[in-house]
């Protein structure tokens, strides 16, 4: 069986947002159109404490976007975005969410990030997404949502690796540094990704 994966369609993503993908906002017609392609759909949703270590506010001296070396990996410091229960952390009330089976929240452990909807950047902890679809017979993915360089980037990744058929629906989809993401996306191919 075939999912959709939409990662991450939230306020603090789209236009007027604390850490916006450019043109972010123009993604959610396409994904809401190919919404009735599929018999599955799930979500991911950030949800970080305000204390998150991602943020450049928690480190004194640092700005967003700076990098440092956060618990032995490389870390993009970023503004604020997407705390638990606030506006920016909220789907865009354009998104159509009636289809949407389950949502997967990541990010919530103060001490790393996880762009992926499958696990933590150092993948010691799993969201539960994998399981639940291989207990509804999912074999292939199709991945969307914010942004492309990152968090689809890595769900897609992690999807690969864990044996789901896996592309990214590139209508459906935009990057922070869309040429980071066509190096990324070359990797993706590399690995047996396909783009749609």
């Amino acid at each position: 069986m075939k999912a959709l994966i939409i990662v991450d369609i939230q306020n603090d993503f789209l236009p007027g947002g604390s850490l916006a993908v450019p043109k972010g906002d123009e993604v959610i017609p396409f994904i809401n159109k190919v919404q009735d392609q599929y018999s599955l759909i799930v979500a991911t949703q950030d949800w970080h404490p305000e204390d998150h270590s991602s943020f450049a506010s928690q480190h004194a001296g640092q700005q967003p976007y700076d990098l440092i070396q956060l618990n032995g990996m490389e870390q993009v410091l970023w503004p604020n975005h997407c705390v638990q229960n606030s506006k920016g952390a909220e789907f865009h009330t354009d998104l159509q969410t009636n289809n949407i089976a389950a949502i997967f929240r990541k990010g919530m452990n103060p001490n790393i990030d996880s762009y992926s909807g499958f696990f933590d950047n150092g993948r010691l902890n799993d969201t539960g997404l994998s399981g639940y679809l291989k207990a509804k017979n999912v074999d292939e993915v199709h991945i969307c949502g914010l942004a492309a360089d990152f968090c689809v980037f890595y769900s897609a990744m992690d999807a690969l690796s864990l044996g789901f058929r896996t592309a990214i629906l590139s209508k459906g989809t935009r990057a922070i540094d869309r040429e980071k993401y066509m190096e990324k996306k070359d990797v993706f191919i590399r690995e047996g990704g396909r783009l749609l």
